[in-house]
């Protein structure tokens, strides 16, 4: 008689499957994916990856199901009060660094119902956070707390990180900030947005502009040439009078519009010959450049990876260059910064802008909200009372 050997599944299999998940599609994105890389990380054949979730579409689901999970905890944990509340969101920030990438890139790209359930969640966790932030400023708790994922979530583009200890103090000192800055008195809020960017005057032209549009609300690979035709007036192999692929056309409307960020915020940098006030003036022309461009900030962030190796490069090194100078510049005014801290707070305030102007709490307003300079000089560490108070002891 011979006896049965019984296999036994190690304990943990499905949540290490997703850990494998999570992390693969935050390094490099959904579409450069394949179930057989997540199963081979594991240690498993596609097969078995098979048992555990029907497809990458389920796989996908259950990562953001699982990173929200995750924040929903610490929201549960941060309930007594807004201290706490960073506490435990510093923590969960650091030990998730991939919901920010996760929500912004990748949930795009399941079936709206599924989509329109994870928004839900999320908004009713923004609702609970409200109800702890409650009374702590002039700017609405809910912006406040969109603010706060916003930074939290910012660790998801970047891979500095301090030792642990001191990683969460920071990060607990920046949700501190935006908990109690205030709008500076007499400087009025931003005025309406005007128009994106310049008119377009060529068919090209109109294909750039629609190009960054579409790509930022459906992703790359879910925009057709019909579609983007569509946009222009013409039919879908029209567009390849303009451009010979698609990939083409990204790399170019990336291109146009990182000239165009770099001619507006670069020249404000560069106008001012004092620190402070080249910051002040580069905070004030990107404010005002992403309320005019905020399907670019989007396409930028989300569709980068769909480029040319080429042109991925060029794109990764313009982002670091552009970092590069806000970091020594706020260095200069914050000489207590260390290379680290800076480039976390300049990435923090990047994140909280482009947020603030793309994806408004409760629907799709006219403006952002008024806060938002605050918001941002807060994250930067740039506080107007605080900076006054100095002043003032050097004039004594």
């Amino acid at each position: 008689m011979v006896d049965r050997v019984i296999v036994r599944r190690p304990p943990g299999r499905r949540a290490q499957v997703l850990a494998a998940a999570v992390g693969q599609f935050h390094r490099r994105g959904y579409h450069q994916v394949s179930m057989a890389e997540v199963a081979a990380e594991v240690g498993i054949t596609a097969p078995a990856l098979y048992r555990h979730f029907r497809g990458k579409p389920e796989l996908l689901r259950c990562a953001l199901e699982a990173e929200l999970a995750a924040l929903a905890g610490a929201v549960r944990a941060g309930a007594e009060g807004p201290e706490q509340l960073c506490a435990a969101l510093a923590a969960a920030a650091v030990e998730h660094r991939s919901l920010g990438t996760l929500w912004q890139r990748d949930a795009r790209l399941l079936p709206p119902a599924q989509r329109a359930q994870l928004r839900r969640e999320l908004r009713a966790l923004v609702g609970r956070m409200a109800q702890v932030v409650e009374g702590a400023g002039a700017v609405g708790a809910e912006f406040r707390c969109w603010s706060l994922l916003s930074v939290y979530g910012s660790l998801s583009h970047h891979t500095f990180a301090p030792p642990r200890r001191r990683f969460e103090l920071l990060l607990r000192e920046l949700g501190g900030a935006l908990l109690v800055a205030e709008p500076v008195p007499g400087r009025p809020g931003a005025g309406p947005a005007p128009a994106c960017g310049v008119l377009p005057v060529s068919r090209r032209e109109e294909l750039l502009v629609a190009a960054v549009r579409l790509f930022d609300r459906r992703g790359f690979d879910n925009v057709s040439t019909e579609q983007l035709g569509a946009a222009v007036g013409i039919a879908g192999p029209s567009v390849y009078k303009h451009f010979a692929t698609k990939a083409e056309l990204l790399a170019a409307a990336l291109v146009r519009s990182r000239e165009r960020l770099w001619h507006e915020v670069g020249g404000a940098l560069a106008g001012e010959s004092a620190p402070d006030a080249a910051l002040a003036a580069g905070l004030g022309a990107y404010l005002d450049f992403a309320r005019r461009n905020g399907h670019y900030l989007g396409a930028m962030l989300s569709e980068t990876e769909r480029l040319a190796p080429a042109d991925r490069r060029a794109a990764v090194d313009f982002r670091r260059d552009f970092l590069r100078t806000w970091v020594g510049l706020l260095q200069q005014v914050r000489p207590g910064y260390d290379q680290a801290e800076a480039r976390i707070r300049v990435h923090a305030m990047f994140a909280l802008v482009n947020d603030g102007v793309r994806h408004r709490p409760g629907g799709a307003g006219p403006e952002p909200a008024p806060g938002l300079e605050a918001l941002s000089r807060a994250v930067l560490g740039l506080d107007p009372a605080r900076d006054g108070a100095r002043q003032r002891a050097g004039q004594g």
